[in-house]
């Protein structure tokens, strides 16, 4: 059974980046590596209806932080099959966003902590009810706000159909979610985590060593 290593972090922190760098490196030292990335945006339902109404598109529906974690919970679910099969397939399995981003996106929405009561409603619904594989390592990219948000910036002037939604656009909600990440990361929450400085560089050969010992 292969390992469920997942890259988080805030918009624009380099999630991307890393996880093309961390596939490469683990590559080449001999691993069999596959990647996912959610939301699934062009691949699930629920994840298209997510990304219309973060674009408000379907009415007052990404007011609701229930209904809307509710709905990439979903994208999730539906890609259980494909994750065990890849698991049971390849030695790791990397994955771009994963409950954590539910998780701290939303108590970040409700002015809550890493404590309060979303966050384990997100883990009753994700993990207990829809029996998502739970990771082995979680990589969390530290970055400040403002460097993410230049970079969100950024990404949206020079790549077509990249444009922000109502979450990346939030300076305030990229914060607070920031800090709610590090707390999942100090509590070991579902697994493990490293904390990576996504300002600076990111020795990813020494990570894909750590990831395969």
């Amino acid at each position: 059974m292969g390992r469920l290593v997942v890259v988080e972090g805030l918009d624009g922190a380099g999630k991307r980046t890393l996880t093309d760098a961390l596939s490469a490196a683990l590559g080449a030292a001999g691993a069999r590596v596959t990647r996912f990335g959610f939301p699934r945006y062009e691949d699930d339902v629920h994840a298209e209806l997510a990304r219309d109404a973060l674009h408000g598109r379907l009415g007052d529906l990404a007011g609701s932080v229930h209904g809307m974690a509710v709905l990439f919970a979903l994208d999730r679910r539906a890609a259980v099959p494909r994750l065990c099969s890849a698991l049971a397939g390849h030695d790791v399995v990397l994955v771009d966003r994963y409950v954590a981003s539910n998780a701290a996106y939303g108590a970040a929405r409700l002015h809550q902590d890493a404590a309060g009561e979303f966050v384990r409603w997100v883990c009753m619904l994700e993990i207990e009810r829809f029996t998502l594989p739970v990771p082995d390592r979680q990589l969390l990219l530290d970055v400040p706000q403002a460097v993410a948000a230049r970079r969100a910036a950024h990404r949206e002037s020079t790549e077509p159909g990249r444009e922000r939604d109502a979450f990346e656009s939030d300076a305030g909600l990229q914060q607070r979610t920031g800090a709610v990440y590090a707390q999942l990361a100090s509590l070991s929450w579902l697994s493990p985590w490293t904390v990576l400085d996504g300002a600076g560089e990111v020795d990813v050969e020494a990570l894909a060593g750590v990831l395969m010992a």
